[in-house]
């Protein structure tokens, strides 16, 4: 099957990112939200990306005003009844995302792929909405889209081998590296990773350094970019937790139990770069 229109749902920071790089790989792209105002948002973030891009000399200005064209916004889910893939990029809630997939399954033509981006939630059961499990796939982008290669491709138990090839086809045209992983909580990279941002903030909740000194411990000993505790803080806490909920919940097992710090700190509202506060301070 040739990927010619997509529509990505949801333009916040990864939606926004996800519309990028596909408008950037010469696909035809509706980038959908509730609102205008988060559609406007959503397409001055990509502007603003782009003419940074192009001001490195990375793109000419031509080219710049193609990519954006390529662009259209909408609020009305029916926009997706011509497309031929669907990446859904809605909150990291499966209320939420069940509701948008039934939506796209009754508008959508039989033939269009609907994919989520969902960070950690089984895909099997979002699937299960729908009328076409075997279409239905998880593409999970990485943080910053535009920046990152990695794209997880998630199978639900229904996965087709086309469905498949069709995604690891589309993703290799975004310039992105695509890796298959079966339909477990968390996938790879949240199962390994939010563990261990669990594990810096029980150090921290359990008085064995300071926060400054576990991200610095990590940053200089095991030459990650940045410190567990700063990355929490630009995933946002309220993800961090909602994960490795699902994560307990998916594995039951206690080793996944989130932090009562962590725990107290999203009931502050204390969310991490996008509040302002987190584990640092942020203005």
């Amino acid at each position: 099957m040739e990927v010619k229109k997509i529509i990505v749902v949801g333009a916040g920071q990864m939606g926004s990112g996800i519309a990028q790089v596909c408008a950037q790989a010469g696909f035809t792209i509706v980038l959908h939200d509730i609102d205008g105002e988060r559609t406007a948002k959503g397409l001055a973030t990509i502007s603003k990306n782009i003419t940074r891009q192009t001001e490195k000399g990375r793109l000419t200005e031509t080219e710049k005003e193609q990519i954006l064209q390529r662009i259209t916004l909408s609020t009305d889910l029916e926009n997706a009844r011509d497309s031929d893939l669907v990446i859904e990029a809605a909150t990291e809630n499966m209320s939420i995302k069940k509701t948008i997939f039934q939506q796209l399954d009754k508008i959508t033509s039989r033939k269009t792929i609907l994919a989520t981006n969902t960070s950690s939630l089984p895909i099997t059961e979002i699937a299960a909405v729908t009328e076409r499990p075997e279409k239905v796939i998880g593409m999970h982008f990485m943080n910053p889209v535009p920046v990152m290669k990695l794209v997880e491709i998630i199978r639900g138990l229904a996965t087709s081998d086309s469905t498949y090839a069709t995604i690891h086809e589309v993703t290799l045209k975004l310039q992105k590296t695509p890796v298959e992983v079966e339909d477990y909580p968390g996938f790879i990279s949240n199962r390994i990773l939010m563990p261990m941002i669990n594990e810096a903030i029980y150090a921290l909740y359990e008085g064995v350094a300071t926060k400054e000194a576990i991200d610095e411990i990590m940053k200089l000993g095991m030459n990650h970019p940045m410190g567990p505790l700063t990355l929490a803080d630009f995933i946002g806490l309220d993800t961090c937790l909602y994960i490795m909920e699902t994560l307990h919940e998916g594995f039951g097992d206690d080793k996944y139990r989130p932090c009562p710090l962590l725990k107290k700190m999203v009931s502050a509202g204390w969310l991490g770069k996008k509040t302002g506060k987190g584990f640092y301070t942020y203005n």
